[in-house]
């Protein structure tokens, strides 16, 4: 054979063994590290819950929370009502004693115009 036929034929099988040699399974994991991962996941498993028992907890707050300023809303609500009711009482009793006192005086001028007139044609 001719050289370069030889170097043909060396880089095949070169290519030939690198690619069977690149295509086996890696090997698994040591049980060092295997060790090493499984502990890692157990401390993650339980830094989830505690954040897990964190989030239900706060939620729980917030739930508590909410409810007492939903029941001092109605309470102010309530009392604002009642103050308004009062106020508006307030306001008509003024305008009615107001009015009554016009009237009173009124009333009252109405008979003095009428003894002066009476008085006038004497």
């Amino acid at each position: 054979m001719k050289k370069p036929a030889w170097k043909a034929l060396f880089i095949t099988i070169g290519l030939g063994v690198l690619l069977i040699a690149g295509c086996g399974e890696k090997e698994p994991p040591s049980v060092k590290q295997s060790r090493v991962i499984a502990a890692e996941n157990i401390e993650l498993k339980k830094q989830l819950n505690r954040s897990n028992a964190r989030i239900e907890n706060l939620k729980e707050q917030y739930d508590k929370e909410l409810d007492k300023k939903h029941k001092l809303l109605v309470k102010c609500k309530q009392e604002r009502d009642q103050w308004k009711a009062k106020s508006q009482q307030n306001v008509r009793d003024q305008v009615k004693d107001v009015l009554d006192t016009v009237m009173a005086e009124n009333t009252r001028l109405r008979e003095e115009n009428a003894i002066l007139k009476s008085q006038i044609k004497n």
